[in-house]
């Protein structure tokens, strides 16, 4: 169904893009002038820099339905995958690969950041045109350099989900700042495998959250001077981080009252009791004191009980946190409430499953999980390990495709550019895999840390108008699907096949990327056997006969090998059976 969906919104978009009509070559030729890359030659630039880590050569020959699960597991599990790195993996297991990647180093962004920006103030980039203005956009060109080039594939991705929920953005003062938002972002990755407890907490007291939901600076009450406790960051902890707008059972549904209506899972009182909590932090660090200006963002907030609202607080579930305590224990308190709700588990965890796997998991898969989130088999509460595996591993996820006719998503844009990469060994001149990524957000209407609120790109609830909603589905990545992003990323996947340099950074002194076709060249004498392999590592096997049948009419009508491979490629990534994962 998601599918046909996306065939809709691609006729509409039909008068630029034949992307149904894939044949004759001649309309198809007509893409190339849509912007994007162009016919350039098929040898790349030399290159010295390859990412991301070439997997060793396996003798052992997996069969074909090992594959296609490898290359489905991978879809979800990774940032992309290329055709070593999934045979690896189908003769490696799941299970083995999930615990290899849970063992691997965090590969951090700030700390790469802060090498950047003292680099560049020892002159290393002066011969960069506005070296200046370099220290505040380092944050995008390590995203980049993590998402094309990182091993720990799985924590990357897992971080890029959370920022997802636990939403900051450089739209509103962040993106003014140089280190904020990747210290941000740190947080996710350091704790993507750790207690969701942790995770919350660390949220709550980092000073980039503390400036975007404003819980900063925030006072105790003084009713005299018309001063109370901002309520921003207790209303959207509950509604967005961790237990949602209602009542839940386990499996995700929701509780309704004997007047049929949902049971609201707080109230307005609740917030304010909370916003009570959250009084007395401000910028830590050197100089701390309470209402300080000068921001300090990559260390936490630091509590000053003066300024922190003394007295009982009663929180949900009629819990109360007991007058007398510091600051910093009032918020342990509430952690600990917020954190032991029954409706954390299902919460995020079927968030977890639409950003991941599939935008209307069934009840019982969300309540797997959320059973896992529950006791990690040891007695132990939020453990994202145990959630992780759960929602990757889950009978409904590993099912074979079409086994559940409502089983699916919409590739997210950026994540469907960054696999491009991976999957196709994009190459560097330098020891950089650099990019700026403002062409990529401009065509996508998506970047990373850049939602335009705290509601993030899509909600996790929006319905399609249309066939979709009809069938009360939802697809959360159609509410940044229109025309003009259908060809938006069709403009990009061109441009990166057939661009001898991928841009998005100034080459010297950062290098220039590309993507390496050749393994694609050498396969494209036999048209069938192309199409199989791009089916595999892109679509997993479920490649329709009809999407076979127009690319396969196409390719018999161009000669050279390599422009065979590129056409190939094109017409994968721009088909509904890419764009939909099943």
């Amino acid at each position: 169904m998601i599918r046909g969906k996306v065939n809709s919104d691609i006729r509409r978009a039909e008068t630029m893009h034949k992307l149904r009509g894939l044949v004759p070559l001649a309309s198809l030729l007509l893409l190339s002038a849509c912007g994007g890359g162009g016919g350039g030659g098929s040898t790349p630039a030399t290159q010295n820099t390859t990412a991301p880590t070439t997997t060793p050569l396996i003798q052992a020959q997996p069969t074909e339905s090992e594959l296609n699960a490898a290359s489905r597991f991978a879809s979800r599990a990774s940032l992309g995958m290329n055709y070593d790195q999934i045979r690896a993996l189908s003769i490696k297991g799941h299970d083995s690969w999930l615990e290899e990647q849970f063992a691997l180093p965090v590969e951090y962004h700030d700390e790469m950041v802060a090498d950047l920006i003292q680099r560049t103030e020892d002159g290393e980039f002066d011969e960069a045109t506005n070296a200046d203005n370099l220290p505040f956009v380092f944050r995008r060109y390590v995203w980049w350099h993590r998402a094309f080039s990182s091993d720990d594939v799985l924590r990357q991705r897992i971080a890029f989900a959370l920022s997802e929920i636990f939403v900051v953005s450089e739209v509103g003062g962040l993106g003014d700042t140089e280190r904020a938002l990747p210290n941000f972002y740190d947080v996710l990755l350091a704790r993507a495998f750790g207690n969701y407890r942790s995770l919350l907490r660390a949220v709550t007291l980092h000073p980039s959250m503390g400036f975007y939901l404003s819980h900063v600076n925030n006072s105790k009450a003084d009713p005299d001077n018309n001063i109370y406790p901002d309520e921003n960051f207790a209303r959207e902890n509950m509604q967005l981080f961790s237990i949602g707008l209602y009542e839940m059972n386990p499996d995700g549904s929701y509780q309704y009252d004997a007047n049929g209506d949902p049971i609201p899972a707080y109230t307005d009182d609740d917030i304010r009791e909370f916003a009570k909590v959250f009084t007395g932090l401000s910028w830590g660090g050197e100089y701390a004191r309470f209402g300080r200006k000068w921001a300090n963002y990559v260390v936490p907030m630091e509590m000053f009980d003066e300024y922190h609202e003394p007295g009982v607080k009663k929180l949900l579930n009629g819990f109360e946190v007991p007058a007398g305590q510091t600051g910093i224990e009032d918020i342990e308190d509430a952690i600990d409430n917020i954190f032991n709700h029954a409706n954390v588990g299902p919460f995020i965890g079927q968030q977890l499953i639409q950003r991941l796997v599939t935008s209307n998991p069934s009840p019982q898969y969300v309540r797997r999980v959320a059973e896992a989130f529950a006791d990690n088999g040891l007695g132990v509460r939020g453990d994202m390990k145990a959630v992780i595996r759960a929602v990757l591993l889950d009978p409904e996820a590993t099912a074979d495709p079409g086994t559940y006719t409502q089983f699916g998503k919409l590739r997210e844009p950026i994540l469907r550019i960054v696999s491009i990469a991976r999957q196709f060994h994009i190459q560097s001149t330098s020891e950089y895999f650099f990019h700026g990524g403002y062409w990529i957000q401009d065509q996508l209407k998506q970047h990373p840390l850049s939602s335009p609120s705290v509601f993030n790109f899509f909600l996790p609830s929006h319905m399609p108008n249309g066939e979709i909603a009809e069938a009360n589905l939802v697809a959360p990545e159609f509410q940044i699907t229109t025309n003009t992003t259908v060809i938006g990323i069709s403009n990009l996947a061109q441009h990166m096949i057939w661009a001898d340099e991928i841009g998005g950074v100034e080459s010297p002194p950062f290098g220039e990327m590309s993507v390496n076709l050749h393994e694609y060249s050498l396969l494209a004498t036999d048209v069938q056997g192309l199409i199989d392999r791009l089916d595999m590592v892109l679509t997993y096997g479920t490649l329709s006969e009809a999407t076979r049948n127009a690319i396969g009419a196409t390719l018999v009508t161009i000669a050279d090998p390599m422009e065979r491979a590129k056409w190939a490629i094109y017409l994968f990534l721009v088909s509904p059976d890419f764009a939909v994962m099943l």
